[in-house]
């Protein structure tokens, strides 16, 4: 399996690696790398591998079998070589501020509501986030991002660290997904927003909830009984 940089140092945007399998001339996996695949609702990094000065372009990264996929847009990679990895930084790191956000809006809500996730995804334009509310309150959906907004100028840390999934799963609140159980795994990585949020989570985040900007609500949705869909963005 892959080693999985993101999960220690979401701000890595230059890495080494060496390619452990190619498939169809395109599907390359490496030994370890700092490329986020798609998952949770996230969108997944962009870039580029280089051997020996030449440029293969990363255009989708995927997870199949356990295994981190890179497709590259032309052939070249064999399986042993060597390979410098580079992200598109600009991109990761807008995701990095919305997911961070996404914890804090969710945190929130939870906490006034006691509401879960009950769906979300995140690219570089915007987030959406669905929740188990039972009646439809933009006054409190508002509420809620100014209070998001107010606690971003606060300059709260935001914490990356590991526990026994036993105990982990011990503390009260800890899953926010209505329909979805973390993975049986011994240990689960938790991102934790100090004082606001923590939940199990394999994504880059960024160091303080300070710089994932303004928050701004774009749409909001009622999608049917105890679900209300919030788009957002940051600015």
């Amino acid at each position: 399996m892959s080693k999985a940089l993101y999960m220690d140092d979401g701000y890595l945007k230059e890495f080494e690696a060496t390619v452990e399998s190619v498939k169809d001339d395109k599907y390359v996996v490496l030994d370890q790398t700092a490329f986020y695949p798609l998952s949770g609702g996230v969108a997944y990094d962009t870039g580029a591998l280089t051997k020996d000065n030449e440029e293969f372009p990363v255009v989708y990264v995927g997870k199949f079998d356990n295994q981190i996929s890179h497709e590259v847009s032309k052939p070249g990679l064999k399986q042993g070589d060597k390979v410098k990895g580079k992200i598109d930084w600009d991109k990761r790191y807008k995701l990095m501020r919305l997911h961070t956000a996404a914890h804090l809006v969710s945190g929130i809500f939870h906490n006034k509501t006691k509401a879960l996730i009950t769906g979300g995804s995140i690219d570089t334009e915007r987030a959406r986030t669905d929740f188990s509310l039972e009646n439809f309150d933009r006054q409190m959906i508002d509420d809620t991002f100014k209070l998001a907004n107010d606690l971003i100028q606060k300059d709260t840390p935001v914490k990356v660290y590991y526990m026994d999934c036993e105990e982990a799963l011990k503390i009260p609140d800890m899953v926010k997904l209505a329909n979805k159980m973390p993975p049986e795994v011994d240990k689960l990585r938790i991102v934790e927003l100090e004082g606001i949020d923590r939940q199990p989570d394999g994504g880059p985040h960024v160091k303080s909830i300070k710089e994932i900007g303004t928050l701004e609500i774009l749409k909001v949705e009622n999608k049917g009984k105890n679900n209300r869909r919030v788009y957002y963005s940051i600015k």
